[in-house]
């Protein structure tokens, strides 16, 4: 027989459905990591195997970060990058991210996803493009199974050093052959296809300016000979753009038309930049784009038209980006950044509190072309967390729970359930020992940094 949980009595439970139904004292029937039943609590089976009552909690979909740089957690607020934008900022750490180590990826994941889970994130992609030292993505993968989280593991890669007019140094670079080898193999290895996959293998080459086009080709031609999806970086600030324009003769969006990156299965980071032109492509095509409030703002970047995207069409999720450029990885605080942001660039109506909720949930889902996650519904996966109304941040904002969600000062999780399975329980960990991860991370950090030098 399956297993079977029981969620009841939720003050308020966001399904993030076709109807978009906000049930007052909801609740899920939940059979092994999928739901079967979703709606008031009266109208629910009465008893199950387990039972979770969420009196006083605001229970939502599970967010979904689009992008990541999880590894960059070990070296947060650098005073050298502090005050940089993007190609000054990549200069400054490159010359530490060189002397990275296989326990310093295993570490850096764990924190990164522990900091993820703990605000309200379930699906996680990360985008791990430097193996310096014998560091490889199955480190990323094993700390993915360790902690619990559903996860999108971008096998990224630099190919184009100093030398040959690329911007990372010639030592992190890697030989194009080798790295099209390591992502079949990771695909072979670890990528589930199937409905509500924990684990998916993405082909990621870093960035227009750090990979050749031949690379940028052949590695949309492997990942569409295996059915997966592609992500890399784009149009991130305006330096970006004169290198596009400078290299290849064209904008980026047209760089990337031209090498087969657009399409359902392909996501750009950012597009900070994005003229109109390539925004009517990117919704003419359904290629999406994660966008990474925060790190704009840190690196200077600008204010991505994300209003006149979804206008377009254009499938947008919520990225953190790495924590070097961002600092955290607190999703409810890249969801309130977004309304922000978005309203600080192009008026108060720009963005409604629920609108970023659905980027962060349905919008990240499709952006990481899945079906499966982003709503609470029949047939869904068994991907929530919950959110303790009772919490100071929250009062004299219960007239609308779920815009205070957004509008309020970030919160921590209560509950988080991935698969099925409890990965968060009053507002702790149960999967990993949070306190020994973190002494570990911070020793590992002091000596990453002190090895580069610095």
């Amino acid at each position: 027989m399956p297993r079977s949980l029981l969620v009841k009595n939720a003050h308020m439970l966001v399904t993030m459905d076709e109807q978009r139904r906000e049930i007052c004292d909801g609740g899920m029937y939940i059979e092994d990591n999928r739901i079967v039943q979703a709606g008031p609590t009266s109208e629910l089976p009465q008893t199950a195997d387990e039972v979770l009552d969420m009196r006083g909690h605001l229970v939502i979909p599970g967010l979904v970060n689009t992008h990541h740089h999880m590894y960059q957690s070990l070296t947060r607020a650098i005073p050298a990058a502090q005050n940089a934008e993007l190609f000054g900022w990549l200069t400054n750490l490159y010359k530490i991210w060189a002397h990275l180590t296989p326990d310093m990826i295993d570490i850096s994941t764990k924190t990164a996803m522990a900091e993820l889970l703990l605000s309200g994130c379930t699906t996680s992609s990360d985008h791990l493009y430097i193996y310096p030292n014998g560091s490889r993505l199955d480190d990323s993968i094993a700390a993915a199974r360790e902690i619990g989280m559903r996860f999108h593991a971008a096998r990224g890669s630099m190919s184009v050093g100093r030398r040959d007019g690329g911007l990372p140094p010639d030592s992190v670079v890697e030989k194009e052959d080798a790295i099209l080898k390591d992502s079949q193999r990771l695909i072979e290895t670890y990528h589930d296809e199937g409905r509500y996959a924990m684990l998916r293998v993405v082909v990621a080459p870093c960035s227009p300016f750090s990979v050749s086009r031949e690379l940028m080709r052949d590695a949309a031609l492997l990942a569409r000979e295996y059915g997966v999806s592609l992500h890399t970086h784009l149009a991130e600030n305006v330096n970006d753009v004169a290198y596009s324009r400078e290299k290849f003769g064209m904008t980026p969006a047209e760089y990337a038309e031209d090498l087969g990156w657009v399409g359902h299965d392909v996501w750009h980071a950012h597009c900070v930049q994005l003229d109109k032109a390539g925004i009517e492509l990117f919704a003419r095509t359904g290629t999406g784009v994660a966008h990474c409030p925060c790190s704009n703002m840190r690196l200077a970047s600008g204010i991505a038209p994300i209003h006149a995207m979804r206008d377009a069409g254009v499938p947008v999720g919520i990225g953190v980006d790495g924590s070097a450029s961002n600092d955290g990885a607190q999703m409810v605080a890249e969801v309130r950044q977004a309304l922000l942001l978005q309203r600080v660039g192009f008026g108060p109506d720009a963005m409604t509190a629920r609108e970023a909720l659905e980027i962060a949930t349905l919008g990240g889902a499709k952006v990481l072309n899945r079906d499966d996650i982003g709503a609470l519904a029949p047939g869904m996966a068994a991907d929530f967390v919950s959110f303790d109304l009772s919490q100071t941040a929250f009062a004299g904002a219960l007239h609308d729970p779920v815009a205070a969600l957004v509008f309020c000062a970030p919160s921590q999780v209560s509950t988080s359930v991935i698969d099925g399975k409890i990965v968060v329980k009053d507002g702790r960990l149960t999967t990993v020992d949070l306190g020994a991860v973190v002494e570990r991370h911070n020793r590992l950090a002091r000596g990453l940094v002190e090895a580069s030098g610095l």
